[in-house]
């Protein structure tokens, strides 16, 4: 009975020397841990999207502590959060419109077929059978790879089979973007509603045959802008958002319906007709101008 004691008291004072040393050992190698960095996780959106470039919200609040990344790293936490963060951090909020994903094609069933794709419905894994289905090398495959990257419902193949985002859902957080092998996903100002949905680099002719609703370079929006807002760059159309004051006209002289959004025939026919009519008064007015000046240069002849 008594070497059972012994063994209990024993074993209770090395657990108690133990647990001494290991006291004594998470105090002597504490990892000191700035406060503001558990505030700082505190106002992210807490869904581990990717999207800012670090593993998960933690990383992208170690980060922006560090100073490697912008206090609006996160989009998805707005601008509201991203003010808060600035205030832990010292600095200014920041300012700016919110922006918002948006795909640059419109093809969808629009664009030509080279063979059926039966594999993994996957994005990625489509670009690695013969570089995808598509003729069009700049085109939606259409397989929902953006779909379950996005963690808050924002996006979604449209009816025509190219993937579409709802504004109103979307962070950018641009999960989207990094999970789009074609790169067709950028940013766009939310207040922006004049897009021009095609990547397609290629020459007119080329373009033209590989989808009927492919941006094909003409000019013709670029002619037509009063803001020089758009501009052909790399034989596809280009809006400057800083310019661009929504005005449409552009959508309304694009033969391929490849500015949004796209404008009915209706719309087009009536502004065709206000070109027409613009053009016949202009003419009008020269030649009224023209003939008054003759007049006037007769006057004076006969005068002397």
């Amino acid at each position: 009975m008594s070497n059972l004691i012994a063994a209990i008291v024993v074993l209770g004072v090395l657990g108690a020397l133990f647990g001494l040393i290991l006291s004594v050992a998470s105090k002597i190698f504490e990892v000191k841990k700035d406060p503001r960095e558990e505030q700082i996780l505190s106002h992210l959106a807490g869904a581990n999207c990717g999207g800012c470039g670090f593993p998960g919200c933690g990383g992208c609040a170690a980060a922006i502590l560090a100073g490697t990344a912008p206090v609006t790293a996160c989009a998805p936490a707005g601008p509201e959060n991203a003010a808060a963060i600035a205030k832990i951090m010292g600095q200014e909020a920041p300012t700016g419109e919110r922006q918002v994903a948006f795909v640059r094609c419109n093809g969808g069933v629009n664009a030509k077929k080279r063979f059926d794709y039966v594999g993994v419905k996957d994005c990625m894994a489509a670009t690695k059978v013969a570089a995808g289905p598509l003729d069009c090398s700049f085109g939606c495959l259409g397989f929902g790879s953006c779909v379950s990257a996005c963690q808050f419902g924002a996006m979604s193949i449209g009816p025509n089979g190219s993937a579409v985002v709802d504004p109103d859902k979307c962070t950018a957080c641009m999960a989207c973007a990094n999970a789009c092998p074609r790169h067709l996903i950028v940013s766009v100002p939310v207040s922006k509603k004049v897009h021009v949905a095609c990547a397609n680099q290629d020459k007119g002719k080329a373009a033209m045959s590989v989808c009927s609703s492919s941006c094909i370079g003409c000019g013709l929006c670029q002619k037509e802008c009063k803001k020089d807002a758009i501009h052909v760059v790399n034989g596809v159309a280009v809006i400057d958002y800083d310019k661009c004051v929504g005005c449409k006209l552009c959508t309304k002289v694009c033969p391929r319906d490849a500015i949004l959004p796209a404008a009915t025939a209706e719309e087009k026919e009536k502004y065709k007709a206000i070109k027409k009519a613009q053009a016949e008064k202009a003419a009008a007015a020269k030649k009224a101008a023209e003939e008054a000046e003759k007049a006037a240069a007769e006057t004076a002849g006969a005068a002397q």
